[in-house]
């Protein structure tokens, strides 16, 4: 081993040799930022965009296309089902982006996950569900598969040169750079995927429809689609909210939202409602999270129960209804507030000719004619040069078999192997190519039998030929094959609707109902450590003693009426929103409703202040330990939705002291911990729209102080209540007189 060369010789040799080194590797260079982007950002963003996340015309991304290729190279589309990680490992001779993404791509394809309305991938074993967020599938080593048979349109003719084929990633295979799909499968099965600066969203359509609709597309470019394909058609079924304004836009443009609610069944002998088909956009799990959670804010007392009864039949939610509930005017309830009715995203973004573009359903649909046109004249091209090759082989075959001994007799006198070809060249006049064909024949073929037959086989082939050199230069030709192809297909492979259509406008007429809240006098009771209590005039008269925990009592007593809302803030910076109606008027007798627990509060999370408000008029008024005072517009906190919780609900830069809800300006008393008060008018707070505002300074604290408590000031309280107030904030405040106390130490 070769002794190491001191530090400074080293260094001097790396000086003097610049190729010792990577090129400007340690250097630090100013570099525009556009150019920066132009350099290292946009080959990557073309690179994700043109090669992973936005399908082609034929249906399919990159990924797609390579593992089906794969599939159909090893002869998956008869015989047995194989392992998937044998299939796995094979597609990673095309795709090398490891094994989890490939294996991720043909579940998704595949029948058992059932997200495709035509699956490509015929599969045996655990694919999980589409509809399910918490169902995993099992890995590649316990599964099998194999293609479907609806696959077999996918490579229909592929070897005849219908379409072109590139180099794989290390040039040692062939792979095709889109399949010659014989339907428009790009709209037959939903495509999703987000690239960079654009995103796609395709939705399916049935079979049969696409397959009827293209026919007559191809007949007459002016057709009106609409006429025969009414709206999408998605693999889990459930029911779409046909608007027909809704849907022009949709087909015209390629953008726009469909609607799609969740179909299901009351069983009247179990009391339960069993919804068995959803949206695409969501899960059964996601469902079920939103409907206990929306329970649990009491916005659904019909409900008792909900599970997941899901098996080997079918997605299978099930909730169980309270005694005397209407099915219907709850799942009225639930359309509008869970994900049992959502929209599906339509952005119908597609590579053509390498470059993305939004288009409209029937412009999808020429784009595909123009593209399958080309399929069909470089089949028909392939088949017509095979032809002419043969005739051409065909008519050497004819001038020897015409005088066959004299073709044998000058095989048997020449003198040398290498000279056969030249002199039947010679004898007969044709080229070398006929000759070698000619030389080849074996001797048992030259008999009648043979020799008539191939003469025939002539006649037929000029018929071929010159039939293939009319449907090339016929348009209508090719047009008819590309009918009779896509009439195969729908009556093959083609199945009824899975989605329902049904009209907004009827939805809309029966589903006018207006929610009355009933209006009546209450008083609440809220403790402090959380209770909540809601009871009417009548029963308070009744009542004895407010039952409480040892250690509670009651820090606010509103009286007010029912059909006020209701802000829980806690400690942790949120607000809890909810309705008095929500509550059950309950007695003087019991401890109330535990708000942490009823409104579903996070772990640890305490109750601090309660609001009652019907129109979000008015301000809340943050006190902190450092002295500052936020005060806040109440209609920060109203809402267009129905959210039940808001984070950041005020600041947290310093410990909250007290949170207090007034209607209009008025006067506070701050008392610190140094014994020192100060009278606020909170007239002189600017009030803000941004609830977590850190607020102003108002009572000035010496190192170690802070605000202790606050009270409404009431008028009288002080002998002298100037000495509390000042011009100008923050203040110190005043230590109270011997008068302004005395009463307190006579009390004490």
């Amino acid at each position: 081993m070769a002794p190491r060369k001191p530090k400074k010789e080293a260094k001097k040799d790396y000086e003097d040799n610049p190729n010792a080194h990577i090129m400007g590797a340690g250097e630090v260079v100013d570099q525009p930022i556009v150019e920066t982007l132009e350099i290292n950002y946009m080959p990557y963003a073309m690179s994700v965009i043109m090669s992973r996340a936005i399908p082609e015309i034929d249906g399919f991304k990159p990924s797609h296309r390579k593992l089906l290729y794969t599939m159909y190279k090893m002869g998956l589309l008869s015989g047995p089902r194989i392992k998937s990680a044998n299939i796995v490992g094979r597609t990673m001779q095309l795709n090398p982006h490891g094994d989890a993404a490939i294996y991720d791509t043909m579940v998704r394809l595949s029948r058992g996950y059932e997200a495709l309305l035509h699956p490509y991938v015929d599969s045996k074993g655990n694919f999980g569900k589409a509809y399910s967020r918490d169902m995993s599938w099992a890995a590649s080593r316990y599964t099998e598969a194999r293609l479907e048979g609806i696959a077999s349109e996918l490579f229909r003719d592929i070897d005849k040169d219908t379409v072109d084929f590139v180099d794989n990633y290390d040039a040692t295979m062939k792979e095709p750079t889109l399949l010659p799909v014989t339907y428009p499968s790009i709209l037959v099965n939903n495509n999703t995927g987000i690239a960079v600066g654009m995103a796609s969203s395709i939705c399916s359509f049935n079979l049969r429809e696409i397959c009827e609709t293209t026919q007559e597309l191809i007949k007459n470019p002016d057709y009106n689609i609409m006429d025969s394909l009414k709206a999408p058609d998605f693999p889990g079924g459930g029911q779409i909210i046909y608007n027909q304004k809704t849907m022009e836009d949709v087909f015209a443009s390629g953008r726009g939202g469909i609607a799609v609610r969740s179909k299901y069944k009351y069983d009247k002998e179990n009391n339960c409602i069993d919804i068995f088909e959803i949206p695409p956009t969501t899960t059964a799990e996601a469902i079920i999270d939103k409907i206990i959670e929306k329970a649990k804010t009491g916005g659904l007392k019909e409900i008792s129960d909900i599970r997941d009864e899901t098996d080997k039949s079918g997605l299978k939610i099930t909730i169980d209804l309270k005694r005397g509930t209407d099915a219907d005017k709850l799942m009225k309830k639930l359309y509008k507030s869970t994900p049992l009715e959502e929209s599906f995203p339509c952005n119908f973004n597609v590579l053509i000719g390498g470059t993305p573009r939004v288009l409209g359903v029937k412009e999808l649909l020429l784009e595909w004619i123009a593209y399958r046109t080309e399929c069909v004249k470089r089949r028909v091209y392939f088949d017509l040069d095979k032809a002419r090759k043969k005739l051409h082989l065909l008519q050497g075959l004819e001038k020897i078999l015409l005088d066959i001994d004299k073709a044998i007799k000058i095989v048997r006198e020449t003198a040398e192997e290498a000279e056969v070809v030249p002199n039947l060249m010679i004898g007969f006049g044709i080229d070398e190519i006929q000759a070698e064909y000619v030389a080849e024949i074996k001797l048992r073929h030259l008999n009648r039998e043979y020799i008539v037959k191939r003469l025939q086989d002539v006649e037929d082939l000029k018929k071929q030929i010159e039939d293939m050199e009319d449907t090339l230069s016929s348009k209508t030709k090719i047009k008819k094959i590309i009918i009779n192809e896509l009439k195969d297909v729908a009556e093959k492979y083609g199945r009824d609707r899975k989605s329902e259509i049904i009209y907004a406008a009827e939805i809309e007429e029966d589903e006018e109902e207006v929610t009355v809240v009933d209006d009546y006098a209450v008083t609440l009771f809220f403790t402090k450590e959380g209770y909540f209590k809601k009871i009417t005039p009548q029963s308070l008269r009744m009542s004895g003693e407010q039952k409480l925990k040892e250690t509670d009592e009651i820090v606010q007593t509103v009286e007010t009426s029912n059909a006020k809302e209701l802000l829980f803030f806690s400690n942790a910076c949120q607000v809890y929103k909810a309705k008095v109606d929500d509550f059950e008027s309950t007695k003087a007798s019991v401890l109330g409703d535990y708000i942490p627990s009823s409104l579903d509060f996070d772990e640890g999370e305490q109750t601090l202040y309660m609001a009652v408000t019907d129109d979000f008029k008015g301000y809340m008024l943050f006190f902190f330990e450092n002295g500052k005072v936020a005060k806040v517009d109440m209609n920060a906190y109203q809402t267009k939705t129905n959210r039940k919780k808001l984070i950041k609900a005020y600041a947290n830069k310093s410990p909250i002291v007290d949170a207090i809800y007034i209607k209009e300006d008025t006067e506070f008393v701050l008392t610190a911990s140094s014994g020192r008060m100060l009278i606020l008018n909170t007239a002189v707070i600017a009030p803000k729209t941004t609830k977590d505002t850190i607020g102003v300074s108002v009572m000035t604290m010496k190192k170690g102080q802070r605000l202790m408590s606050i009270r409404p000031y009431v008028e009288g309280e002080f002998l002298k209540p100037h000495r509390y107030r000042t011009k100008n904030l923050p203040a110190l405040g005043s230590l109270p007189s011997a008068e302004d106390t005395a009463g307190e130490q006579l009390t004490l």
